[in-house]
């Protein structure tokens, strides 16, 4: 294999403390050198000219493994949710997830907690982990049945697995398609109260807590449910929580008219809710940042807003969305790979989101001022649905290497 060096970059990586100008060499898949190295005549070279180098980034609960949108986002590792087709509830499904990526993205799949994600029946999680599933997922709901909860966190536990679910009340939520408020009023949406996510973080952090099982709740949204993770966390619950670009920068004034694109799940919520996520971010509540990439096609998007599927494309703007944070002085560069890098290969448990020698060369080059707009026609992909669509960014991935290989290349 040729050896490919990444010349006169800004190498930033949380995971060692790494923040320098410097080299990279990389060199059988693996990082065989970093800093002021010497690099072989006959590897290939990517002169950064001063531009970020980081870990490439680990995508947390994707529920499309989107090859093409992750490479023009910089990801190179993605966390599968188990709504399949079929579900993954089944270890054979779950070993031949693993492999639908390869080389370019590796996928590290969720097991469905229960069978089919009906949430009655608990699936096989042992069994799941030992053909490689990462942790045990709810999927898209909640799991209604506090005893069926319960033993979906008591059965993880035993196997040293997370368990990720959804946090929205099935009771208050269902039927659902926009948070309780003037907007949904206004518009005559079906609603709930925001309050239905922290009804359903509180229960399952005490289910949590009761059993020693570990927990994330992928997407938060609302003031109430991050200061229930904020007291459990003191209290030392081992709870965890994720949140995307679109809650961090979107109200639910972007429903407008109707904008299906803007249809997701969580619902958007109040500006003050919005503020509240930021604020999350900025203290240290908050985690994990995923794109939350859920693409839907043309025909279930394009129905009336209350019909229409709720998701959105996420990977390939993760990047440049996020970046915002840093600009707005929420938090550091440093601290923002590691939310969308090095935390959630933490999380788990891969050996991803950091530069070290001996580390699989998993890399994203990105030029954090570039300005560009987003086109939902353009985006690469399954689906180009972005509530985002004709919005000025600033961030470009410039090259995602995984494992020494260039999978893609920007001018």
């Amino acid at each position: 294999m040729t050896a490919l060096a990444i010349v006169n970059a800004h190498i930033v990586d949380p995971a060692s403390g790494v923040d320098m100008k410097g080299n990279v060499l990389c060199v059988d898949r693996k990082i065989a050198a970093i800093g002021d190295i010497s690099i072989p005549p006959e590897a290939r070279q990517i002169d950064a000219n001063g531009m970020i180098l980081a870990p490439g980034l680990v995508d947390l609960g994707v529920v499309a493994a989107d090859a093409r949108a992750c490479a023009a986002g910089g990801i190179t590792r993605v966390a599968l949710m188990p709504d399949q087709s079929p579900v993954l509830d089944d270890p054979a499904l779950v070993a031949r997830a693993m492999l639908g990526g390869k080389p370019d993205l590796w996928i590290h799949p969720f097991a469905a907690a229960t069978r089919g994600l009906a949430g009655e029946e608990l699936a096989e999680a042992g069994l799941m982990k030992a053909a490689g599933a990462v942790g045990v997922a709810t999927g898209r709901r909640w799991i209604p049945s506090a005893t069926v909860m319960s033993r979906v966190l008591s059965y993880a536990s035993a196997f040293n697995l997370p368990v990720v679910t959804h946090a929205e009340d099935s009771s208050l939520a269902d039927n659902a398609v926009a948070t309780a408020g003037d907007t949904a009023t206004r518009l005559g949406l079906p609603a709930a109260p925001a309050i239905a996510e922290a009804l359903a973080v509180a229960r399952d952090v005490m289910l949590a807590e009761e059993y020693g099982a570990r927990i994330h709740f992928r997407k938060l949204s609302t003031r109430a449910a991050f200061d229930l993770v904020r007291a459990a966390k003191k209290r030392g619950v081992a709870v965890t929580c994720g949140v995307t670009p679109a809650h961090l920068l979107l109200s639910e004034n972007a429903i407008g008219a109707f904008r299906t694109y803007a249809r997701l799940s969580p619902p958007l919520r109040s500006e003050e809710d919005r503020l509240a996520t930021i604020d999350a971010v900025r203290d240290g509540t908050v985690d994990v940042i995923a794109s939350g990439h859920d693409p839907r096609g043309t025909d279930a998007k394009r129905l009336p807003y209350a019909d229409a599927a709720p998701g959105m494309a996420g990977a390939t703007t993760l990047l440049p969305l996020s970046l915002t944070l840093v600009r707005d002085g929420v938090v550091t560069m440093n601290r923002l790979i590691e939310l969308i890098s090095a935390a959630p290969a933490r999380l788990i448990g891969v050996h991803g989101g950091r530069l070290a020698v001996g580390d699989e060369a998993d890399l994203v080059l990105f030029d954090p001022g570039a300005p560009w707009r987003i086109d939902d026609e353009e985006m690469e992909g399954q689906a180009g649905n972005t509530p985002f669509d004709g919005l000025p960014v600033q961030g470009k991935v410039l090259a995602t290497i995984k494992g020494g290989e260039i999978v893609r290349l920007n001018s």
